[in-house]
């Protein structure tokens, strides 16, 4: 999981939900440099949260394009072992990206959606709504599509639940 806590990485997931990519696609993309896309595409690949899509050939070379697979990240996330160190790294880089984000909030109040809480819910009910956001981001994801498409409009979603420990 420590894959994760990077926010050139949360982005690079995000992109490669909706299309294969090759290293320069993500680099020009991002607006960060071919030699540092690779590297975190490498990263993210050795954790298993991409994989190789293709390979192409580019200009006489191979060029490798890769993609998230969502239920892939699913299962290798409920099989991990999540460290408070680990944890707290995660969703501080979420919490950076969500800041990012913000600065290019656009569009009608009533096409957003926000909720902030802190409850207490019973167990039942509490796995019923876990599965049930589990379900709508994974048809989010699965109607993701490249960068630029026409028609298409780039959204931010960002979702976590975890239940507390008492203070």
């Amino acid at each position: 999981m420590r894959a994760l806590a990077h926010p050139l990485r949360m982005r690079m997931l995000s992109m490669l939900t909706g299309t294969a990519m090759s290293a320069a696609e993500v680099a020009r993309e991002l607006g960060i440099t071919h030699a540092n896309a690779s590297y975190h595409l490498r990263q993210l690949l050795a954790a298993g949260q991409i994989e190789v899509a293709e390979e192409v050939g580019i200009r006489g070379g191979r060029a490798r394009r890769y993609r998230y697979d969502l239920s892939r990240g699913h299962e290798q996330l409920e099989n991990t072992p999540w460290d408070r160190a680990t944890r707290r790294a995660t969703y501080a880089v979420l919490a950076e990206e969500l800041r990012r984000r913000t600065a290019f909030a656009a569009g009608p109040p009533a096409r957003q959606s926000l909720t902030d809480a802190e409850l207490w819910i019973d167990a039942e009910t509490w796995s019923e709504l876990c599965d049930r956001l589990t379900d709508l981001m994974a048809d989010l994801h699965r109607a993701a599509v490249a960068p630029g498409t026409a028609g298409a409009v780039r959204t931010s979603t960002t979702a976590a639940m975890f239940v507390l420990s008492d203070p």
